[in-house]
């Protein structure tokens, strides 16, 4: 009979002395956000009102090319011919010409570093045949990531007359999240300098912090005059990995110290908790099976951000079957373990099966039968 287990187990990790969580800083632009790297938002300042995000559009410029790219559809080797409408772009750019063909992985540098609107534009019409074609791509990736605040008009942030890409500090945050799940692409957003076409063109991050602030990996700036100085910046230490977006600072002094106040925030007040499944992985009764027991694995092992001052209060709570009837299938859920901080769910595990169990055969049963019978007779 499948029957289900519930096991609460209270974690009184460390028994933090810590007091009310202190409060943010003073933070010089029109919004900002700071979220974990697993999406989670952690604070927000008129984090859904709609900006002009200027060169941070890049982000899902990026995020398109890292998923095309994990598909299989490209390679980095991929070569990218540049077109006369992307000869066109004005303001940063590495001067591609039409008919010029470079690699993905070079593309990626020039876009990642040093932020090239004409190299954007080549990708997007690799991509999608158009960049108007990859710009629909854009907005209806933003939607499926659940962006509420976000038109993009085309693929590098570039005033493009009355249309005007919009987004939020929040919406950017979203969509930084989702691009940080392609670790190569820290692989160009956290370089200082490159060079592309064979070390004759040289590029240098526009993201000075990386020389400034511990665990800096990027992620993208942005400036034109009507948005003002914006920007989504990643950094990683004590296995933790937090986002901080910054749109309509005045200066680059006021996006940095934006960006150092969200961060500091960050990792002055929460903690990676990773929590201990031991018991919700111990295995199952299988019934009717070529096995007795069945092997539990959790579907998601990474840790979560929880604040320090809740430590003492994280419970986890067990809910699974206690016995499968087989056949069963690797990868069958079989429950879940809920972490809470208090009343307030912060992390739900799916419980499933690892392996593949047959069911008994009539000459499986026929012999296990025998096997009773002779042991009792003996």
């Amino acid at each position: 009979m499948k029957k289900q287990l519930c096991i609460i187990i209270a974690l009184a990790l460390f028994y933090s002395s810590a007091s009310a969580m202190p409060q943010m800083g003073e933070i010089n632009a029109k919004s900002a956000a700071l979220y974990d790297s697993n999406g989670q938002m952690l604070y927000e300042m008129n984090g859904e009102a709609a900006y002009q995000p200027a060169s941070v559009t890049k982000i899902m410029t990026m995020l398109l090319a890292m998923e095309a790219l994990d598909r299989g559809e490209v390679s980095l080797d991929t070569m990218i011919t540049g077109s006369e409408h992307a000869e066109s772009m004005g303001g940063t750019q590495i001067w591609l010409k039409q008919g010029e063909q470079l690699t993905l992985d070079e593309m990626l540098k020039a876009i990642a570093i040093g932020s090239a609107n004409d190299c954007a534009v080549a990708v997007a019409e690799h991509l999608a045949g158009t960049e108007q074609a990859f710009v629909e791509k854009m907005n209806e990736r933003a939607k499926q990531l659940g962006c509420k605040s976000t038109t993009f008009v085309n693929a590098n942030g570039l005033d493009a007359g009355t249309d005007k890409t919009l987004t939020s500090a929040r919406d950017l945050a979203i969509i930084s999240a989702e691009l940080l799940k392609h670790p190569k692409i820290i692989n160009y957003t956290s370089t200082w300098m490159d060079t592309v076409r064979n070390g004759q063109f040289s590029l240098a991050n526009t993201n000075k912090m990386l020389k400034t602030y511990n665990g800096m990996i990027g992620l993208k700036t942005g400036y034109i005059s009507e948005a003002g100085y914006c920007i989504s910046a990643a950094a990683t230490r004590d296995n933790m990995t937090f986002i901080a977006t910054v749109m309509g600072a005045k200066t680059k002094d006021d996006r940095t110290n934006a960006v150092k106040t969200l961060l500091d925030y960050g990792f002055a007040n929460y903690t990676a908790y990773t929590p201990d499944l031991t018991e919700a992985t111990k295995p199952i009764l299988v019934e009717l099976g070529k096995k007795q027991n069945v092997s539990i694995e959790a579907k998601q092992t990474e840790p979560v951000i929880i604040p320090k001052e809740s430590e003492g209060n994280i419970t986890l709570e067990i809910e699974r079957l206690e016995s499968l009837t087989a056949p069963i299938k690797k990868g069958q859920s079989v429950g879940t373990a809920t972490v809470r901080d208090g009343t307030r769910t912060i992390m739900q595990i799916e419980l499933v099966t690892s392996e593949n169990i047959e069911k008994l055969g009539f000459s499986d049963i026929y012999r296990e039968f025998m096997k009773f019978a002779l042991m009792k007779k003996n």
